[in-house]
């Protein structure tokens, strides 16, 4: 990322340690909560319901191309109860996965129901924007243990070993 002087340099990260990882939307703007990220975490959050309303309106319209078809009211049933379940546990998946990191290979056996669900996905994200950056406590708490750990390494190093004094050996 680079800032008006044009260095290459995160804001509130060691140089030469451990750097921020970057949020959809966000980047890095979530450590130091500059750059707009207010701005970001509104467009965000108008976004994310809009897009979800959107989406509601697009399974209503499918719902009714069931209803014009005549499929029955079991198979209407069946939808809703689908969809509903689906939006719920990708609800519950998606705000999980702000609280600790998702195994990536059950994320990937879950995306069919996330797609599924994608207004559970749409809702969870328009909710936690409330709190934070979807993610960002996750992440701050990974890349402060990674500052503390930098820091306490390099402060137990004193300097290159090969320019010490050479002690005197005892004969």
């Amino acid at each position: 990322m680079s800032d008006e002087t044009g260095t290459n340099e995160t804001p509130g990260a060691t140089p030469g340690g451990p750097q921020p990882e970057s949020i959809p939307f966000f980047g890095t703007t979530w450590l130091e909560h500059d750059n707009g990220y207010l701005w970001r975490r509104i467009g965000v959050g108008i976004g994310s319901i809009t897009l979800a309303v959107a989406g509601a309106f697009v399974l209503r319209f499918a719902y009714e191309g069931l209803s014009i078809a005549k499929v029955g009211s079991f198979v209407n049933l069946l939808v809703v109860i689908a969809l509903s379940a689906c939006s719920a546990i990708a609800f519950r998946r998606t705000w999980e996965s702000y609280k600790k990191r998702v195994d990536p290979e059950a994320a990937a056996a879950a995306r069919g129901l996330t797609a599924i669900g994608f207004i559970g996905v749409l809702l969870a994200y328009f909710l936690r924007n409330f709190m934070e950056a979807p993610g960002e406590k996750i992440r701050r708490e990974e890349y402060e243990t990674a500052r503390t750990q930098y820091e306490r390494r390099a402060s137990r190093r004193t300097g290159n070993p090969s320019n010490r004094p050479k002690k005197k050996r005892r004969p």
